[in-house]
């Protein structure tokens, strides 16, 4: 049996758990790998869902590998016999269910794609991810279309910054965000926000969308904050409006639930996860996805915003540097190779 470096959690915890071991190298030898493809990983996208597998919060789904890192940027170095749509020596990103902080992993022919040449392997790896799960919940959760107003909580995270290109994307939309620097602030409104709310300054949001909306609120509310944003969401939201919690990060219970608003508003409220969804609703998404990129990248409307770039190396220094919300954008490793 052949090893590969890849980052190894030594017990669940803090960053200081991670290190750099020798695990087994993926083989196409399993039932099903006929479809599947073996890569040489070049770069790889660190995720608030790293940080929590790491704690011992977020287990792999059945199957999947127990080695951190869901998005990655590389080149196919075997193919398994059924594959018809790629050769040896492509270059393709993919967001897997778990194996990307290694030198190699192992993805699905369908859910592999590209990105355009011009990219680096870092900005290359900044799109899977975030750019899936921003579509997913805007497009296919909350049925963005044109002439939606999007309020967008982690302005400055990776699927913060693909949401405000997502929407953007539509014609005559409005873009709300929430962050915690003016920094921050400034740097979405060049990415295409229409405005700013630094949360530390002023964590009433909903007086400024229900300003700048005529008193209507907001169409739809991406939320990664949970708890301590619960009642100012439903005060932001507009009639028959969605709100989709992508995470939880202050705190998982609804303070003093109220329901009215539902009725009032007609509101609806989705939770979304993507890494334990079945392989045919990825292929799926991705492929739409894929399709709705093509519009965009190749013409420079959108491009990945990559924050930082560790060598894998420096694991828990970059898994830090998430954990202390200093990105805007991705946080990247490389040197894998």
């Amino acid at each position: 049996m052949t090893n590969m470096k890849a980052v190894v959690v030594t017990a669940p915890g803090g960053s200081d758990k991670l290190t750099i071991g020798d695990i087994p190298k993926p083989t196409l030898e399993f039932e099903g790998g006929e479809e599947w493809l073996l890569i040489k990983v070049l770069a790889a996208g660190i995720n608030r869902a790293d940080v929590q597998q790491r704690e011992g919060k977020y287990p792999p789904p059945k199957g999947a590998p127990e080695t951190l890192g869901l998005e990655i940027y590389g080149t196919i170095e075997e193919l398994g016999s059924k594959v018809n749509k790629w050769k040896k020596g492509d270059k393709i990103v993919a967001l897997i269910s778990g194996g990307g902080y290694a030198q190699y992993a192992l993805v699905h022919q369908d859910l592999a794609f590209v990105v355009p040449q011009s990219y680096t392997p870092e900005q290359a790896a900044a799109v899977p991810e975030a750019y899936l799960t921003a579509y997913q919940a805007l497009v296919w959760n909350a049925g963005l279309c044109d002439g939606k107003k999007v309020l967008i909580h982690a302005g400055a995270s990776g699927v913060g910054l693909a949401a405000i290109h997502i929407v953007k994307a539509f014609k005559n939309t409005k873009v709300f965000i929430t962050a915690g620097s003016d920094e921050k602030l400034d740097f979405c409104k060049s990415a295409g926000a229409d405005f700013g709310i630094n949360y530390k300054k002023n964590d009433k949001f909903s007086e400024v969308v229900l300003k700048e909306t005529e008193n209507n609120g907001v169409d739809i509310v991406i939320d990664f904050i949970g708890q301590g944003y619960w009642k100012e969401n439903l005060n932001s939201i507009a009639m028959d409006g969605t709100m989709v919690i992508l995470a939880m990060m202050s705190g998982i219970n609804a303070p003093s639930f109220d329901m009215s608003p539902f009725m009032k508003k007609r509101i609806t409220v989705r939770g979304s996860t993507l890494r334990a969804r079945p392989l045919e609703y990825r292929v799926k998404l991705t492929s739409e996805l894929n399709n709705f990129l093509g519009q965009h990248l190749a013409d420079g409307k959108i491009v990945p915003v990559v924050s930082k770039v560790f060598d894998y190396k420096q694991v828990a220094e970059a898994h830090q540097f998430m954990e202390g919300n200093h990105n805007i954008g991705k946080i990247i490793l490389n040197g894998f190779h």
